[in-house]
C-alpha cells in the first residue's frame, strides 16, 4: 500500500500551525514525528496527521478517544 507524505510546508497549512509550534509539539510527544527523506528533507504520513487531527477534534467534541 503506497501512503502519501506531506513535506513539512503542506503539513503547516493542514495542521494551521507554525513551524516553530510543529518541532514543539513533536519534541514534547504531542505531534507525529517525522521520517527522514534524505539528509536534509523530512516528510509526515498523511495518516498520521490525519489521526492528530482526529484526536484534536475528538478533544474538542469531548468524545473519548
Amino acid at each position: 500500500m503506497v501512503q502519501t507524505i506531506l513535506r513539512r510546508d503542506e503539513v503547516e497549512r493542514a495542521t494551521g500551525l507554525p513551524r516553530s509550534t510543529i518541532y514543539a509539539k513533536i519534541a514534547s510527544g504531542d505531534f507525529p514525528k517525522p521520517i527522514q527523506l534524505s539528509a536534509r528533507a523530512v516528510g509526515w504520513l498523511e495518516s498520521d496527521i490525519a489521526a492528530w487531527q482526529k484526536t484534536r477534534i475528538e478533544a474538542r467534541d469531548g468524545v473519548a478517544a
